[in-house]
């Protein structure tokens, strides 16, 4: 089952994406767990406490579940540039 991109501005709402995704592909906690190297407990835990992964974790969990991050400006309009191309 496919999931359509997901918008979040907070850091509970990717907990509660990372367990749907999680759920709709029929996987436990022991199992993502075992993939990404944690603890089931450890699993459940971030699920409902999500601001406390690490970016590592985060980059780990999501390829477990076939996802990929992806960053954009919010309300999809970029603001003017002010990165150089150098950076």
């Amino acid at each position: 089952m496919s999931m359509s991109p997901q918008v979040l501005a907070t850091a509970t709402q990717l907990g509660t994406v990372l367990q749907a995704a999680r759920k709709s592909q029929g996987m436990t906690q022991s199992a993502l767990a075992g993939r990404i190297g944690l603890s089931q407990s450890r699993v459940s835990h971030l699920e409902l406490h999500a601001h406390e992964l690490s970016l590592e974790q985060l980059l780990a969990w999501c390829a477990a579940l076939g996802l990929e991050l992806t960053l954009g400006p919010r309300g999809g309009q970029a603001p003017p540039s002010t990165v150089h191309a150098d950076w």
